[in-house]
């Protein structure tokens, strides 16, 4: 099966021209098998001939445009329509008369323009055959020149249907390509929020900060240290989410888990928002998409902490169970928002439709003793 899609794959990389060429061939050979000499087609009942040089001329009228049948429809039938005019008012009626339907066939599904027009001009020419036809003793009568035509008129309709088909099956997958877009776009811009906004809002708060330990040297330099380590973590942030965007500029990106929540807390601390972090269980196997949410839910817990409550006491609980992941961050009110960041809310929306999509639910409020509470429940197995 495999051996079979690779060849399939590479027959589908050559130009229609070769593809088509061997259609052509078979038509231009097929009058000469002798087993086909009494197949061909008898439109009007003109007397056999045998073949001659107009004979060969008329199977080349017929064959050799069938190479071109997808790149210049109207070119084919105009001279595959020839070339049956000369094999039927001859008498030739080889096989090669075959071609006929499958050019009106190609000239309705691949034909951009003046199909309309290219339908009237066919059937006037072939009410001009079927009366040259009659002229000359045909024996065919109204009947079998309307069957004929029906047949004909049949071809046109699949043609036109495997237009449509086509037509629809495009259309389609260019709304698969915007949807997919459109989603990595969402993606990424969340993606970028919750880096930019944690790391920005982390600096700003030390750089805050820092203004108020001149008179202390040693927190002042330990402050602008955060300060350094913090735009260092943004700087590689933002690389590998650069990486996404250009896969071979590097190795590609790194997801954060569960584990680099360590860091994260750390991080706040030296922001000067006490953090106290608290984890039960084990971290499921294989459950990358959930690790990351349960990152990016805490991430985002603890940049609004640092934005509207600077200084208040935070506690991060995660706990592993058997189906879900639950976390809980909860701010005390006493601290004091920090001025010189603002907020656009985009951050918790992103982060319920985040954990939505993974069959889980989120929740954000103020509680009755002035705490503000992030909770969230995400299956362990969601995005495995």
């Amino acid at each position: 099966m495999t051996d079979l899609r690779r060849v399939s794959a590479a027959w589908q990389r050559y130009d229609v021209t070769r593809r088509d060429l061997p259609l052509a061939v078979a038509v231009a050979l097929a009058p000469f098998v002798p087993a086909l000499h009494t197949q061909g087609t008898r439109l009007g009942g003109v007397p056999d001939r045998p073949v001659d040089a107009l004979a060969l001329v008329a199977i080349a009228l017929q064959s050799a445009p069938l190479a071109v049948r997808r790149r210049w429809p109207a070119v084919c039938l105009a001279l595959v329509s020839v070339g049956f005019a000369v094999d039927q008012l001859r008498g030739y009626h080889t096989v090669a008369g075959v071609a006929l339907p499958v050019a009106v066939l190609s000239a309705a599904a691949h034909l951009e323009h003046h199909r309309r027009t290219t339908m009237v001009v066919a059937s006037g020419a072939y009410a001009a055959l079927a009366v040259a036809l009659d002229r000359r003793g045909s024996g065919e009568g109204v009947a079998g020149f309307v069957t004929f035509y029906l047949f004909l008129a049949v071809a046109w309709g699949v043609g036109a249907w495997l237009r449509q088909t086509r037509a629809v099956e495009v259309a389609r997958r260019q709304r698969v390509a915007e949807t997919t877009r459109a989603a990595e776009r969402t993606r990424l811009a969340r993606e970028l929020h919750d880096v930019v906004t944690h790391h920005v809002t982390a600096m700003v708060v030390q750089a805050e900060a820092a203004r108020y330990l001149t008179a202390d040297p040693g927190r002042l330099d330990q402050t602008l240290t955060a300060v350094t380590d913090t735009g260092r973590r943004a700087i590689s942030d933002l690389r590998q989410l650069l990486d996404v965007l250009d896969p071979d500029h590097g190795p590609g990106p790194r997801t954060p888990t569960v584990g680099d929540l360590d860091d994260l807390v750390e991080q706040t601390r030296r922001s000067g928002q006490p953090v106290e972090y608290v984890e039960e269980g084990r971290p499921a196997q294989n459950a990358v998409a959930a690790h990351v949410a349960v990152y990016r839910v805490v991430q985002e817990s603890l940049t609004n902490a640092l934005k509207h409550a600077h200084g208040s006491r935070t506690v991060v609980r995660v706990h592993h169970g058997a189906a879900d992941i639950t976390v809980e961050v909860s701010t005390d009110g006493s601290g004091a928002p920090t001025a010189a960041v603002g907020g656009s809310e985009r951050g918790l929306a992103g982060l319920r439709e985040r954990v939505g999509l993974l069959g889980g639910e989120l929740s954000a409020g103020r509680q009755p003793g002035g705490a503000f509470v992030v909770r969230a429940r995400i299956p362990a197995a969601g995005a495995s």
